[in-house]
This record gives structure tokens, C-alpha cells and sequence, in this order.
């Protein structure tokens, strides 16, 4: 019995507005005495105090305008408990200009009751709703079709409504596990079977949420762990470096082994960090935590944490994904956008659109952007590789978004990771650190001694912009400052390690992956590096990043670049002094922290 009181589940609760969602469950906390002493009293008054007819909705509906216009705008949570279980309710708004809340209120769901009017009957939104619980990879659902009291409790009206709406959902890959029959004013089939509703046999509402099933607990699933910050403590000689985040599934303990991708790097877990609490040596999945390190490596917001040994997540610039679109303006090719995924924030293109649909009649259109309530198959590129997992096989790190400027514009899931030519040098830089021969001063001692981080500033843009130029006088600049720093000249390497390569075009790869070889050892070695490279590609700039398998690289374009995907940090102006591009470089890195002092 104490085992089962302690299970809890997440129930979404959908359908389009004026359906009778909120009214649903209102009317399900009273009738099963989950409410608050004296709340339902409370709200009879204040509408007899304000000439208002009573409506259960009304104790859910908290926020002054939703009690005025009578819509839901924001998802209420309740919790709820049943003899078999506890639940905590979401009832989530209906009206198509509150999706967003919609998709944000069901994202972590494990079922949905879906609600249609029994005499309004299935609208555009029943459908957009549906189609967004198949893509949230929500299994089970089932349809309440309410109000049967407005349509005198007939058999006929609520059989047509189910096999209809029961034919959409299966088209669309959902099949129900349940229609049922309410009229959740009245309280007919909420709580036991209805005497008016007696021609139905299937189960009431909350014998339904009874027979929900629990998943697998995720903590039996492999190890992700989004870095949300790292944390640098200086009082009282305190010298951990905490790198915290939410453990989204799996389970973590001190002494694992652990990778941090996209970046391939490894160490292991020294301790588990927890805020006014005693000291644990393992988590599990929901818990928000921190961890120390053994062997320190430069961490990111938006790295995933994995255990070595286990399944680890896919890792690539291009993503295939099916995404519904929400946002104000349609989405189109090469336009930039922001991707979110876990805590990883990147920016993003719409590179090809494979279909179109409209998620109200699943008709399939040619079109070539992505309008407002669309949902698409498409595949993104992003400018810097992410880590993900498939929808299907892990949710939390399956799901993103996109924001168009400062608006969540798109939600979506991501179906197949496409190889975007890095894969195996990204591979083989993991193995190269795996397997490194490490100094025994640290790169935290490194920072810490030289009073600032390793980074790579690399100079990008036509020839004869005086790039060069810009070069040396940054180089000056910062051996002034006191930076570690050293220029790594093209016509060095050409002339030294790389003397045994013809200077072709089909010898540029290699010229390039020995650059990212030997700027990773400086980097190593805890320098700035400053460099330049002309003419370069963003397939080249990706390769050059996957070499030197580390985040602290500054893009500065001087002139005309041929990128198109790639984030730029900085644009100079060649015809401007080198001084005063040099300044502009240095003031960039002061503001991104690459300086300590």
C-alpha cells in the first residue's frame, strides 16, 4: 500500500476551447474530495457575490482574465489522488492561440484525456491536439466526448464523433485506448458508471486514469545529463569546479566514468555536489545536481553528460525531424533561427523541406515554407554540432524548439541524425583524447597561473584583406596584455610540417586538419592562438572545429566570407587600421571572459 500511494503520474488534459476540459476536472476534484477545505464554497460565493451562474472551471481558472473572457491561457496543475495512485493534472489551454502553453503543459505527460463537445463537434483543434500528442510521443490517450447532456445522452451522436475522430488518430499512427461518454457539468461518468449514459460499458474517467500505465522508471535508461552551468567557487580556499544539471534519465554515481558530448571529452565523477543537504554518493533520474571531477576538462552549457559503456547520444549539424510550427511568421530556408534542445542553444537553418502538412485534415501540400499550424518533415542544420537522441527512444533530449528572434516560434521531435561529413573526424578526435598523454599541470592550473583561457582566434576571409595585418598587431596586443599567446602563420606550416603536401585544392583538407592538429596542442598547452585561413568554407570550418574538439573558438570574418551556416563572432572592416580591428578583437574576447584579469 505504501508503494502504490508513492506512485504518481502525469496526465494531460487537451481539447479545443469551450470543450469543457477545465469544467472536467473541477468537477472530478469535487466529486472525489481532493479539493482544498472550503475552496468549492469559496467560489459558489464569490459568483453569487458577483451575479455569476457557478462553473467548476472556475476552480481552476486562477488568473483575472481567464475568469473574464472564460478561456484557460495558462496550464494549471493539479494534484490529484486516486485509490490506486497520485496524479498531478495538467489542464492545458484549448484555444489555437495558446498552443505553445498547449505543447509546454503536455511535454511531460505520460497520458492525455482528450475532451470534444458532443454537440459542437470535432473542430480543426481537436485535430491539431491530437496531432501534437502523437508528436510528443504521448501513447495513451483517451477521448472524453462531454456534454452528452446537451445532446439528450444519445448513442447515435457520441458513435459518429468516436468513429471519426477514432479513423484520424489511427491515420495519424495513435490509436485510443479508450471513448468514453461524460457530461462533466452534471457529473454523469466521471467518478462510477452513469445510469443516463447506461448503453456505455467501457470505463468511467477516473477508472481510465486508473488503468493507465506507468513507463519503465527512466532511471534504467542510459545516463543524459544537459550541463545547465559550471560553477567556480574562490571563498575560503574552496577550488571545486561544480558542473551542475538536471539528471533527465539514468543514474549517476561517484567513480563513473563519464563523456561529455558534443565535445568527446572524458573524466571521471569525483563527487556529487548537493546544496544544503547531506553528502550522496549516487542520483537518479529527476534529480537536480552537481559533480566535481577527477581530471578536469572544460565543460559547456548544453554538453550532455553519458556514462562510457552505455548508448550514447547521436551527435551531428544535420537533424531530421518533424516539427509543428506555431510562429507568427512561416519558416523558411536558410533564414536564422535558434534551436534549444535539453539546454544546448545553437543556431539553426532550414535546409529541405520533405512534406507539408496540414495537421487539421492531414492533407499534404507542395509548399515551400512552413506556415503558422503546419506541421513538417524536414532536416535542420546547425551552425556547431549538437547532441540529441531520437524522440522515440529517449523524450528529453528528443524534443526541441525554435525560437524565431525572442519568440518560442516551433516545437518538434527529432527522427534521424544525418552524417554531416564530421562524423569520423569527430571520432577520431574523441579517440585522440581518450587516449592522451596528459601533462601533469591541469588546464584549471593553466588558467589559472596565465589569468586566462586557452582560445583559437581565427581570422577568415578573401585574400589580400590584410588579414596578416590584423594578425600581428592582435598577437602584439595581447603579449602587451600579458596573454600567453602565439600566431600560428599559414606559410609556417607549409614550409615545416606540411612541406610534404602539394598545395592543390584536393590537398586543402589535409592542410587544414593538421592547422586543427597543431592548434590543439597549443591549446593544450593553455595559449591563445591567433590564425588565418582564406577562402575558408563552412564544411571547412566544421572540420577545423571537429579537430580541435573544443568550444573556445572565435570566428572574426574580414571582408566577405563564404559561410553561410557558420556563427560569426566578430566582423571587421578591412579597410579600417589593424590597430583598430586588433582593439575590436580584444575587446570580443574581454567580454566573452577569456580573460581572468
Amino acid at each position: 500500500m505504501a508503494a502504490s500511494a508513492q506512485e504518481k503520474m502525469n496526465i494531460v488534459i487537451v481539447g479545443h476551447v469551450d470543450h469543457g476540459k477545465s469544467t472536467l476536472v473541477g468537477r472530478l476534484l469535487a466529486d472525489t474530495g481532493s479539493l482544498p477545505q472550503g475552496k468549492l464554497e469559496q467560489v459558489r460565493e464569490e459568483c453569487a457575490r458577483n451575479a455569476k451562474p457557478f462553473e467548476y472551471a472556475f476552480l481552476l481558472d486562477a488568473l483575472k482574465d481567464e475568469r473574464q473572457q472564460g478561456i484557460t491561457i495558462d496550464t494549471a496543475r493539479i494534484f490529484f489522488k486516486s485509490k490506486k495512485r497520485e496524479y498531478i493534472i495538467i489542464d492545458a489551454p484549448g484555444h489555437i492561440e495558446f498552443l505553445k502553453n498547449m505543447v509546454s503543459g503536455a511535454a511531460r505527460a505520460e497520458a492525455a484525456l482528450l475532451v470534444i463537445d458532443a454537440q459542437e463537434g470535432i473542430q480543426e483543434n481537436s485535430k491539431r491536439h491530437g496531432y501534437l500528442l502523437s508528436m510528443l510521443g504521448i501513447r495513451q490517450v483517451a477521448v472524453c466526448v462531454n456534454k452528452m447532456d446537451l445532446v439528450e445522452y444519445r448513442q447515435e451522436v457520441f458513435d459518429r464523433i468516436e468513429a471519426e475522430y477514432r479513423k484520424f488518430l489511427t491515420e495519424i499512427g495513435l490509436q485510443p485506448r479508450a471513448f468514453i461518454p461524460i457530461a462533466a457539468r452534471e457529473g454523469q461518468n466521471l467518478t462510477e458508471p452513469s445510469a443516463r449514459l447506461n448503453w456505455y460499458q467501457g470505463p468511467s474517467v477516473l477508472a481510465m486514469l486508473d488503468l493507465f500505465e506507468k513507463a519503465a522508471p527512466i532511471d534504467r535508461k542510459p545516463l543524459r545529463l544537459p550541463v545547465q552551468a559550471v560553477y567556480k567557487f574562490t571563498e575560503s580556499e574552496d577550488t571545486r569546479r561544480i558542473v551542475a544539471g538536471r539528471v533527465e534519465s539514468g543514474s549517476l554515481s561517484v567513480g563513473d566514468r563519464i563523456v561529455f558530448l558534443p565535445s568527446g571529452k572524458q573524466s571521471t565523477v569525483e563527487s556529487i555536489e548537493v546544496f544544503n543537504a547531506p553528502a550522496v554518493t549516487s542520483v537518479t533520474a529527476g534529480s537536480s545536481t552537481g559533480i566535481t571531477l577527477t581530471e578536469q576538462v572544460y565543460v559547456n552549457r548544453g554538453d550532455i553528460v553519458c556514462k562510457a559503456g552505455e548508448p550514447p547520444p547521436q551527435v551531428s549539424s544535420l537533424l531530421r525531424v518533424e516539427i509543428f510550427w506555431m510562429g507568427k511568421r512561416p519558416m523558411v530556408l536558410d533564414r536564422p533561427y535558434k534551436l534549444k534542445v535539453a539546454t544546448a542553444q545553437t543556431t539553426v537553418r532550414l535546409k529541405a523541406i520533405d512534406r507539408v502538412i496540414d495537421a487539421s485534415n492531414l492533407k499534404q501540400t507542395d509548399k515551400k515554407e512552413i506556415g503558422r499550424h503546419d506541421v513538417a518533415r524536414c532536416v535542420l542544420q546547425t551552425a556547431a554540432p549538437v547532441a540529441f537522441d531520437l524522440a522515440g527512444e529517449l523524450e528529453a533530449t528528443g524534443r526541441f524548439v525554435i525560437v524565431d528572434e525572442y519568440d518560442i516560434a516551433g516545437g518538434g521531435i527529432v527522427l534521424e541524425a544525418i552524417d554531416d561529413g564530421q562524423t569520423g573526424l569527430r571520432q577520431n578526435a574523441v579517440a585522440r583524447d581518450l587516449n592522451w598523454d596528459r601533462s601533469e599541470i591541469g588546464p584549471e592550473e593553466r588558467t589559472q597561473k596565465y589569468g586566462h583561457t586557452p582560445a583559437l582566434i581565427l581570422l577568415a576571409g578573401p585574400v589580400g584583406l590584410g588579414k596578416k595585418d590584423i594578425a600581428k598587431e592582435l598577437e602584439k596586443a595581447l603579449f602587451a596584455q600579458g596573454i600567453k599567446t602565439y600566431l600560428l602563420r599559414m606559410g609556417n606550416l607549409l614550409r615545416g610540417l606540411d612541406s610534404d603536401l602539394e598545395m592543390q585544392r584536393l590537398e586543402r583538407r589535409e592542410h587544414l586538419r593538421r592547422m586543427g592538429e597543431v592548434s590543439h596542442l597549443l591549446l593544450d598547452a593553455g595559449l591563445v592562438v591567433v590564425a588565418t585561413a582564406s577562402n575558408l568554407n563552412d564544411e571547412e570550418l566544421a572540420e577545423l572545429k571537429a579537430s580541435v574538439s573544443d568550444r573556445n573558438v572565435f570566428l572574426v570574418q574580414v571582408g566577405l566570407l563564404l559561410l553561410k551556416n557558420s556563427v560569426i563572432d566578430l566582423t571587421l572592416d578591412p579597410s579600417a587600421a589593424a590597430t583598430l580591428n586588433s582593439a575590436q578583437v580584444m575587446a570580443l574576447l574581454k567580454s566573452r571572459q577569456v580573460f581572468l584579469r
